[in-house]
This record gives structure tokens, C-alpha cells and sequence, in this order.
């Protein structure tokens, strides 16, 4: 059935020319350089077709013409003379140095066919992996590639799939969908609209949204509301600045959240705040989560979490008794071991309060466009599914995930050995959009080992990055945001608008190309089948077939919107079967998770203490006394990106760690001095902030550390720094029993002064 979106009447064309003769194209910026957001822009190119600015679109819902500096000086990464703008190969005996050699865009595809298909037919599809890293506009495109190719194992590149995937995977197994916050994004009129409701409370918790735009969330919306009247209730171990202006701020022990939410379900379910028609009509295992979190007080709480019990009373109170309640959590809660209960005990605390799908409350996504999570599934061969490295040691992965397991791909890669003890070789990779070994991989020298055993890697980015330069023996120079097509529908948000290509330099020699398009044209050569169109536009236009409308007319009228509606659970729209309820086996949200029980995991969300922690390793940390988070979020830099664009470095120069006034103290350390973190794993230098927002013995460093400035592979400087400075040294692939979660966010180091 053909649905409709509802769209915005512009006053302009998506592209005119201003009255001083420059070119203005509408669009959005949703892939590199960037961040996950997809802002609503306008950029702007001169007479001979430079881009000389980008501006917000002011009649765009998204962002209403804000944007930060990622976007505001996208133009430095653009024209960058370190951009790639060739395609490259080396021999692979000369990975690690800088031996590369310019071919053409025919013989690089050559090369990878060659290759690809030389492993596919003697050793089998499942033989090549495919890795990609944080998800923008590429998700849809690899996941393709990958399996038009017939390889089940498509990668992301971090341990436990430790980033959205337990929040995602963990909501769809306990309520049958994955929930947002409701800040009117899927309006036209946004907070205008008649059946919005301001949330009375947000909950934010492990995320600084300003900073970190989670779930398709625009950070600046967490202030649209409160200056509705929106109260804040933060859950971080560092002060931020909404801490400042919340009701309540818990400075919470990293990798404690399991702790502290089933404190809070005690408090509801003991003091009787809980939503009782709610929980009685369309919930599952009430009584047994009542009884399950009875010996989690709040004070028993606070000896875990390090959180007062009076505060833990006073934000759960507030919860409770909020008209519309948002939990805004982020990856703090996917980054530890703990994650997958963690994320249950907090969505139980959603459902027995009501905040579900309701106004100003947790909203369910109508994903009509089901691109993001498998486009292509039907691709794949079902017995090459099978041989999805990882599926057989951790099922709800396989039932919930659309990739294999990364802990098992690199145990795969080093033995030649499956999960099940089988003969697995594996021969090449395939890296998009992911700079693993300074972003996500624990143990960068262990990878550099396991990816050395391989025949052949290709990989594709906008410039030259450590993973690249010490791992792939061809690459391939990918388009900016400005330079390209694509399309972008959000995660999140019910909106789909157009990425528009402003910038084309071919006169200029330089032919980069889109991830989408070289994913297309090499997918045709490995699977004409899989990709009948001529050009990206088409098949943009295949993903939007059901809606009745082309690429090109969504371009002309985006953002373009579908209808939306609250309390499709009394309804049957969430069930494909039409029934009411929630999309589970019981068609209720599942408290005690059927699911999780078949999995052999626990039904009742429970707490684990971190693997390396002050209470289950005491030793341990009396030799590394400081509980170190990582990841923490700056303005001008998104994960490893803009390390080499000078005014964005300029607002973050140094890789730095906050230490809170007691460590300092201990340590007897100085502002903007120099030290080394370091535990029994590895180490990496930092410089010192000495930050009050901190809450006692913890410390905060930020992560995706390199150095383009500096020489490539050399002793000097460890690949570009990227190994001296690299905060996942300090520990170790671990991930949780259900293959999701992983301790990125709590370890145990001490502080090393650098004497020069």
C-alpha cells in the first residue's frame, strides 16, 4: 500500500542562483566530514562551482537553519590538500608504509575483483568480511554490497557491538520495537503541532546531547523543551552543562546503570508510583520484577553506583510522577559488559511509568523504509547465512543483529577457526567508513597482527587514516558530503530528505566517488542481478517506491514526512499481524523477557560488577587507583574525523583526560601537563585537565586520537601517534554473555608523569 508523506512548501527550488551570483543548493550533511545528525543545509557555490559557504536551512524542522562547526567549516575538509583523490595500491609486503601508487578507478576495481572473486570461488563468499563503522548514509549500501557478494560476515569493527546495537537489539527483544524520545521531530509544524505535549521530564542518561546527538536526536531540542518547561534529570559521572540546569544530577560510577535503574524500579514499585493500567493491561512480568528488585535500595544502590540513595529516591520520584517522561540515553549504556540488562532495567522503568508511545514520552519510529537494517537480506544465500562467524555462540546477535560478530571475526581471522571449531579460512576485508584502529578496536597491535594474515584489504575514505596506511593494499578516495548523491532517512525521525552533490572537481582531475556509487558499480560486477539501475538516482528511487514518490521529487520537497500517530499499541500498528499489543510472544512489553530466557540469558534484568573494577578486582585497583571513562565528546571533532582541519583541531588540539581535584591531588598532577594513563594492558599519553564537573576518582579522556601531521608508520611516532595515544590500549576484547557490550567506558588505570 502506497503511503504518503506529508511535505514542506519551499519558497525556493533546491537549487537557485542568488542575486550576486552564487549557486545555492538545499540539502543535507549526513556522511563525512560530519556526524550522524543529517542538518538541513544550504551550500553555497561560486561561478566557477567552489564551494565558498554552507549555511543552515532555516525552513528546515531538523535543525531550523542551526549548525555547528562541523558543517559551518566543512569547506577546509573538502578542498584539504591530504584529501585522497586517486585511487592507490602498494604491494601488500609494503603494508605499513607509505609505498602507495595512483592507478585508475578501472584498474582499482580490477584489482578488487580479481581478488575478491579469486577467494569467493576457491574458499568461499563467507571468506571476505566486510567492515564498516559508524552508520550515516552507508549502512544500507555495504550491508548490500556485502551480500550481493554472498558474504554473511559484515562487520562493525568494536568489541560487543558495543554502540547502539545492545540498545537497539535489547528494546526490540523486550518491547518488539526500538523507542526515541519525543521531541515533535516527526511534525511538520513540530512543537506547533496540536498533538505534541512538552515532556514534563528528560532523563538523560550517559549522553550529553549538545555535544552527542544519539538516535537521530538533534542535542539543541533537549533545550527547545526545557525552555517549554522541561525538567532535566542528568546520569553522568562529569557535570555537564544540563547538570547545572537539572532538577537532580546523579554522578554515577561508569558501568553501574543496571544498579542504579532497578533503584529506581524500587522506589516506583515500593512507594506505588507505578502507571497501574498500564503495567496490568500491556505489560509481562510484573510481579516478578517487583519481587526481583526488592533488595535493590536505593542504599544498596548508592554503595555500587557511588550516587547518594536520596538523590536516587528523588529522580525516580520525578519520573514517576512526570506527565510525559524521556529517557535520552546514549552509549554509556551500550559500552560495557553490562549492557544488554542495563538497557532492560532502564526499559522497564519506561514501561511500568507509561512513557511509552505517548505524547512527550518514548515514541516508536514508523520504519516503513526498512533499508537501514537489512536492504538486500534477501540477497544473501540462506546457507551462506549460516556461516555468519559468531551466530552459534551468541543467538540473540544473530536473531536481532544484522552482522557478525567482530570478537569472533578477529578470533576467526588469527586461527582459521569458526566459534565451532571449524575450518573458517579468511582471505581479504573490505573497510568503509570505519577507522577501527583508533576508534573502536581494544588492542590496536592485536588487529594490526590479525589483519597481516590477510591476502588482500580494500578500503575506501576521504583521506589517508592509520587503518589504512598500516592495513590495506588498495584504496579507493570517497566523496564529502557536498560532493555527492544520497538520500537520508532518519533514525528516528519519520523524515527522509535528499543529499545533494553542490561540488563536482572532476575538471580539476580529481574523480572521487560516492560510497553508494562505488558500492553500486562494484556490486554489479560481483552480482549484476543486485543492482539493475544505471545510476544512484534509481536506486534511491527503488527505496522510496512504496511511498509513490522518485528520488527527484523528494529532492524538490524535503524534508518530506510520514503521518504519524501515538498509542499504536491500542491499534495493532505495531504488529504485522494487526493484532493490539506490542510485537513480542506475548504481545505485551516483557518485563521478564521471554526472549532472553530462550537465549539463556537472564529474563529479569540483573547487575554485574565490571570486569576490572574498585570491588571485584580490589587488587587491582590498588595498583590503578583511577576509574577511567572514555569517548567523552568535543564540539569540533566526531569520533577520528578532523584531526587535520586547522580550525576545528584548534578548538581541541591535545587528546586531554579531566581529572577530578582529588586525583590531581594524589598525583600531584598540574594543569596542562603532560602524563601517561596506563594499566596492565597498555598505556597512552594524555594532557591533564583539571575539571571540577568530575565526580571524585574518576576521570574522563576523550578517544579517536592520531596525528595526520606526523610521519606514517615509523618508531618515532607509532602510525601517526595513533598507538601512542590510542585510550583502547588499555584493555582487551571482552564482550558480554549475550555478545553484546563491552567495559569501553570503565577501566582501571593509574597516572605516569612525563619527567620531559
Amino acid at each position: 500500500m502506497e503511503k504518503k508523506f506529508q511535505t514542506i512548501e519551499h519558497e525556493k527550488p533546491w537549487r537557485y542562483v542568488t542575486e550576486d551570483g552564487l549557486t545555492v543548493t538545499r540539502g543535507s550533511a549526513w556522511s563525512g566530514p560530519g556526524c550522524h545528525l543529517g542538518c538541513g543545509i544550504l551550500l553555497y557555490t561560486d561561478k566557477d562551482g567552489k564551494l565558498v559557504k554552507i549555511e543552515g536551512d532555516p525552513e528546515n524542522p531538523f535543525n531550523k537553519g542551526r549548525l555547528c562547526v562541523r558543517c559551518l567549516d566543512a569547506m577546509e575538509a573538502v578542498y584539504h590538500e591530504d584529501r585522497l583523490t586517486t585511487p592507490m595500491k602498494r604491494d601488500p609486503k609494503d603494508r605499513g608504509k607509505d609505498a602507495w601508487t595512483p592507478i585508475t578507478w578501472d584498474e582499482a576495481y580490477d584489482l578488487i575483483y580479481e581478488k575478491f572473486n579469486g577467494f569467493r570461488e576457491e574458499y568461499g563468499p563467507e571468506s571476505v568480511a566486510f567492515f564498516q563503522g559508524t552508520g550515516r548514509d552507508i549502512a544500507p549500501w555495504i550491508t548490500r554490497f556485502a551480500w550481493s557478494f554472498g558474504s554473511p560476515n559484515n562487520v562493525f569493527g568494536m568489541s560487543g557491538n558495543s554502540c547502539y546495537g545492545p540498545r537497539v537489539a535489547g528494546a526490540m527483544c523486550v518491547t518488539g520495537s526500538f523507542w526515541v524520545g519525543d521531541y515533535s521531530q516527526q511534525f511538520v509544524d513540530r512543537y506547533d503541532d496540536p498533538n505534541w505535549k512538552v515532556p514534563e521530564v528528560i532523563v538523560v542518561w550517559g549522553n550529553n546531547p549538545l555535544k552527542s546527538n544519539s538516535d537521530g536526536l538533534y542535542g539543541h531540542w533537549v533545550v527547545d523543551c526545557m525552555k517549554r518547561g522541561s525538567k532535566i534529570i542528568t546520569i553522568d559521572p562529569q557535570r555537564i552543562w544540563l547538570a547545572n540546569k537539572a532538577e537532580v544530577h546523579l554522578p554515577i560510577r561508569p558501568g553501574t546503570d543496571a544498579a542504579m535503574a532497578m533503584a529506581m524500579l524500587n522506589v516506583i514499585i515500593n512507594e506505588d508510583l507505578y502507571d497501574h493500567e498500564f503495567v496490568d493491561s500491556w505489560t509481562y512480568g510484573f510481579d516478578e520484577l517487583a519481587a526481583h528488585v526488592q533488595e535493590w535500595t536505593p542504599e544498596k544502590a548508592e554503595e555500587v553506583t557511588w550516587v547518594p540513595a536520596d538523590k536516587i529516591r528523588q529522580a525516580a520520584r520525578i519520573i514517576a510522577a512526570a506527565d510525559g517522561c524521556i529517557f535520552q540515553w546514549g552509549v554509556a549504556v551500550d559500552m560495557q559488559k553490562n549492557a544488554v540488562a542495563a538497557g532492560h532495567a532502564i526499559t522497564c522503568i519506561q514501561a511500568i511509568t507509561g512513557n511509552v508511545d505517548n505524547p512527550g514520552g518514548m515514541i516508536c519510529p514508523d520504519y516503513i523504509l526498512m533499508y537501514f537494517s537489512g536492504w538486500g537480506r534477501e540477497l544473501l544465500d540462506p546457507e551462506k547465512r549460516k556461516n555468519r562467524i559468531g551466530d552459534s555462540k551468541f543467538p540473540m546477535v544473530a536473531d536481532a543483529y544484522s552482522k557478525a560478530d567482530a570478537d569472533e571475526v578477529y578470533n576467526t581471522i588469527m586461527t582459521g577457526k569458526n566459534e565451532k571449531g571449524e575450518d573458517h579460512p579468511m582471505k581479504g576485508a573490505w573497510i568503509q567508513t570505519t577507522n577501527f584502529l583508533v576508534n573502536t578496536a581494544p588492542d590496536p597491535e592485536y588487529l594490526i597482527e590479525a589483519f597481516h594474515k590477510l591476502e588482500f584489504v580494500a578500503a575506501i575514505d576521504l583521506f589517508m587514516t592509520p587503518t589504512i596506511m598500516e592495513l590495506a593494499d588498495v584504496v579507493l578516495p570517497a566523496a564529502s558530503f557536498p560532493e555527492r548523491q544520497g538520500i537520508r532517512i532518519g533514525d528516528g525521525v519519520q523524515r527522509a530528505e535528499t543529499i545533494n552533490r553542490a561540488v563536482d572537481r572532476r575538471s580539476e582531475g580529481i574523480d572521487v566517488r560516492s560510497d553508494m556509487q562505488v558500492n553500486r558499480e562494484l556490486g554489479k560486477r560481483f552480482n549484476p542481478d543486485a543492482y539493475p539501475w544505471d545510476n544512484e538516482e534509481d536506486m534511491f528511487s527503488s527505496i522510496f517506491a512504496e511511498t509513490g514518490m522518485r528520488f527527484e521529487e523528494v529532492r524538490e520537497q524535503a524534508p518530506v514526512y510520514l503521518p504519524f500517530e501515538y498509542h499504536k499499541y491500542k491499534t495493532g500498528k505495531l504488529r504485522p499481524d494487526g493484532q493490539v499489543g506490542f510485537n513480542t510472544r506475548t504481545g505485551r512489553i516483557e518485563l521478564w523477557c521471554t526472549l532472553y530466557n530462550g537465549y539463556g540469558l537472564d529474563p529479569l534484568p540483573v547487575y554485574e560488577e565490571p570486569t576490572h573494577s574498585p570491588y571485584r578486582t580490589p587488587e587491582e585497583y590498588e595498583q590503578f587507583p583511577v576509574v577511567l571513562t572514555t569517548g567523552s565528546r568535543n564540539w569540533s571533532l566526531f569520533h577520528s574525523e578532523h584531526r587535520q582541519i586547522p580550525r576545528m583541531r584548534a578548538l581541541h588540539p591535545d587528546p586531554t583526560v579531566l581529572v577530578p581535584a582529588d586525583i590531581a591531588e594524589k598525583f600531584n598532577l598540574a594543569d596542562g601537563e603532560w602524563v601517561v594513563l596506563r594499566n596492565q594492558f597498555g598505556s597512552c599519553k594524555r594532557k591533564v585537565v583539571i575539571d571540577q564537573t568530575m565526580a571524585p576518582g574518576i576521570a574522563s579522556t576523550d578517544h579517536g586520537w592520531w596525528f595526520p601531521e606526523s610521519e606514517g608508520r615509523s618508531e618515532e611516532d607509532g602510525l601517526f601517534g595513533a598507538l601512542e595515544y590510542n585510550c583502547n590500549t588499555l584493555f582487551k576484547f571482552d564482550q558480554g554473555k549475550a555478545g553484546f557490550g563491552c567495559d569501553y567506558k570503565n577501566m582501571l588505570v593509574t597516572i605516569d608523569k612525563i619527567e620531559e
